[in-house]
């Protein structure tokens, strides 16, 4: 059962707003704020959808040692992935 303060969002305007960071490279706390969403719930969002084509397309970085913290952050993510499977 729902809670009577719990929003729900269109799954359209999740993956929107995950891709509007992506491409717009701002914070989550900036966009939290901007679209009026919990900063925690986006961070779910983000990690729900980041991994999908569209969004992972629209990603863009500023320099080439944030590509290079992205996918550290992105084999360090499939490691746990691989190993959290691998104990069941």
């Amino acid at each position: 059962m729902a809670k009577a303060n719990e929003k729900r969002y269109e799954e359209s305007f999740k993956k929107e707003t995950v891709k509007y960071i992506a491409e717009n490279n701002k914070s989550v706390a900036q966009v939290a704020r901007e679209v009026g969403v919990n900063e925690n719930t986006l961070h779910g969002w983000i990690k729900k959808y980041s991994q999908q084509p569209e969004i992972k397309a629209a990603q863009t970085f500023s320099t080439p040692e944030a590509e290079l913290r992205a996918l550290q952050k992105q084999i360090r993510e499939l490691k746990n992935e691989i190993l959290k499977k691998a104990m069941h």
